[in-house]
């Protein structure tokens, strides 16, 4: 399993994280999620020995990882990493960049290998295409397949479906996470994305002022949301008498002591979202059908 002991690293002068303690086990898929600047990035550079640590230990089962002043090489070769930045070799084929570092020993397998991958990517039509003629999000797709090329033992991922539209995200995190899980891969994925999480991930961590504000199953901290920070994650809500409240918990009533003054209404597909001026506070609330501009209405809270 991945063991992160009391991990503190800086920029300079400049406090990044603090004292991070976390374990993953083997297979596990753990997401990482915080504001921007909360040091989700840093986190998965100091796992992959990019960064020298300031303070803390880094194992891998029992190997531990070190940085650049270690390590001539950077990385290991149980471990991928996949960045914001692909590194891919753009004047050869897709097939070619995902079977690279495949032995040409066994050219049948590496094929069939090389195959499978580009089905688990969705690039099968792509396989004999240049890599420099791909979008950003196809080129994201190759670095996935070629990260997993090798099945690493653990694999990490800075925001892993970012580039890529959204009509082929769904069915893409669906094969990459299957993949990863049958494959008992351990993964970390570092994402602001929910869709990335809910579904796929067996523990989220929270980052917030350099350090792990929660750790603990996606289920639990969107039934029981802390703070706004976590919340925000995962939808609309609100803070009414200093409880959090999503958007979908509030319901029109008939009468109530939650009286309030429709300000918009927001067209979201099966549903409106309804903006409403509830004691001199802004309040949102999901509805089937859009309301009258300051229109009154009455709450009520069903949580």
């Amino acid at each position: 399993m991945l063991k992160i002991k009391n991990l503190s690293f800086s920029y300079q002068k400049t406090p990044v994280l603090k004292a991070i303690s976390f374990e993953v086990k083997q297979g596990e898929n753990l997401a990482v999620i915080g504001e921007s600047g909360s040091g989700k990035s840093t986190l998965l550079n100091l796992i992959y020995g990019e960064f020298d640590l300031i303070n803390g230990q880094i194992f891998w089962k029992e190997t531990e990882i070190l940085g650049p002043k270690y390590n001539l090489v950077i990385g290991y070769d149980f471990m991928k990493y996949v960045s914001q930045e692909f590194d891919l070799m753009p004047f050869i084929t897709v097939a070619e960049n995902i079977g690279k570092h495949l032995s040409n020993f066994f050219p049948e397998e590496k094929k069939a290998r090389t195959t499978e991958l580009l089905e688990v990517v969705e690039l099968s039509e792509f396989a004999d295409i240049k890599v420099k003629t791909l979008s950003g999000g196809q080129k994201q797709r190759v670095a996935l397949a070629r990260a997993i090329a090798r099945e690493p033992e653990i694999i990490l991922l800075d925001e892993p479906f970012s580039h890529i539209d959204n009509f082929q995200k769904q069915s893409l995190r669906r094969r990459v996470f299957k993949y990863l899980k049958d494959n008992n891969i351990t993964c970390i994925v570092a994402t602001h994305d929910r869709e990335d999480v809910l579904g796929f991930a067996d523990r989220m961590i929270v980052l917030n002022n350099h350090q792990i504000a929660v750790n603990d199953s996606p289920e639990v901290l969107y039934n029981n949301p802390k703070t706004p920070l976590i919340a925000s994650f995962f939808g609309e809500f609100n803070v009414i008498k200093n409880k959090i409240i999503y958007a979908h918990q509030i319901k029109l009533t008939e009468k109530s002591n939650l009286k309030a003054t429709v300000i918009q209404s927001y067209f979201k597909g099966h549903y409106f979202l309804i903006e409403a001026n509830l004691e001199a506070e802004k309040v949102f609330f999901q509805h089937h059908s859009t309301l009258e501009k300051n229109q009154t209405i009455y709450l009520k809270i069903t949580a």
